[in-house]
């Protein structure tokens, strides 16, 4: 969930996170808000647990345990500086704006990368993005992975902020993503629907997971498939951090070039020609892109739709494997 400054949270704690650390819970429960931001507001007095101020990061949660987070309004940017980076922008009014963001461009600084981000490109072409979200994030509303190209809307004011973020919420904007899977579904269309929560041996990994977590949905759809391969349509039901990646994995398909959730090597070995190992060695990412974005305009109430065309470096593994005379179209 998404929070609004000086917005509260409550967070009721059950047997099932008795015993973790006051910040892994957090974590787990926000998704978007890094650690180390996480334990800054931990120290500075911004997280409570049964009406007490929680200053140790450490803190072990109890059976019972009431935690408030309170997110303070966000501080004067000091560390990130506005860099004239060039924005594939698809729409712009005195709101929002939407954009094409590329593959490997990081959405707001992190782990001490302060530098070459989306968040660096827009301070540097707009002088009104909306604060909410803390220092390192201004106007971001939702994100997208490093490696994962596609479409993002900015807001350049609180209120539009609040309201594209309540849509979110609510799972009323349309998301939809290609991706090229390693394998073949068994199923035309489906639904993956698992519950994600972080990995316990890899903190920077999400998993899936029976009881604990978050609920997540993802519909997919084969829009062609190859001998070891296909091309797929999702739309997101909800939003979870990595939930296409987690739940594509889940299923036994990983996006192809996925290298933490098993989807590089396993391309690389099943690779069949010449051209196909050629393109995945020029794709150095996961093949998977935001194509489509649909929301209300918070300001106007009319409703927009964008789409972004597949990049290049995903249509070249799309040609080569269609270059094999066993491609056909899911629909025929």
């Amino acid at each position: 969930m998404t929070l609004m400054k000086n917005e509260t949270m409550v967070y009721h704690i059950g047997k099932e996170h008795s015993g973790t650390r006051l910040d892994r819970f957090l974590i787990g429960a926000t998704e978007e808000m890094s650690r180390t931001y996480l334990q800054r507001l931990i120290r500075d007095g911004d997280v409570t647990v049964n009406g007490k101020v929680a200053k140790q990061p450490s803190y072990l949660l109890r059976d019972s345990d009431r935690v408030c987070l309170t997110l303070p309004p966000p501080r004067p940017l000091d560390t990130v500086a506005p860099e004239n980076i060039p924005l594939d922008i698809l729409h712009e009014d005195s709101h929002l704006l939407v954009l094409n963001k590329p593959a490997g461009m990081l959405v707001h600084p992190a782990n001490g990368v302060n530098h070459g981000t989306l968040v660096n490109a827009l301070l540097a072409h707009c002088t009104d993005l909306s604060g909410i979200g803390g220092v390192e994030r201004p106007g971001i509303v939702h994100r997208l992975d490093k490696d994962t190209s596609g479409i993002l809307v900015v807001a350049k004011t609180d209120v539009v902020h609040r309201g594209l973020s309540t849509q979110f919420e609510r799972h009323s904007i349309t998301r939809q993503y290609v991706a090229i899977v390693c394998g073949v579904p068994a199923e035309t269309t489906g639904a993956i629907d698992a519950r994600i929560a972080r990995s316990r041996r890899d903190r920077r990994r999400m998993t899936t997971v029976e009881t604990d977590g978050r609920h997540a949905v993802t519909h997919y759809e084969i829009l062609e498939q190859y001998p070891q391969f296909a091309l797929v349509q999702l739309t997101l039901e909800t939003g979870r951090l990595h939930q296409i990646r987690v739940h594509l994995q889940h299923i036994g398909h990983p996006v192809v070039g996925d290298a933490v959730y098993g989807g590089e090597q396993r391309a690389l070995n099943d690779a069949d020609t010449a051209a196909l190992k050629q393109a995945l060695a020029q794709l150095k990412r996961q093949a998977l892109h935001a194509c489509l974005l649909g929301f209300e305009h918070p300001a106007t109430g009319e409703t927009l739709t964008f789409s972004a065309p597949m990049p290049k470096d995903m249509q070249r593994v799309v040609d080569a494997l269609r270059m094999n005379e066993n491609y056909s179209e899911a629909h025929n």
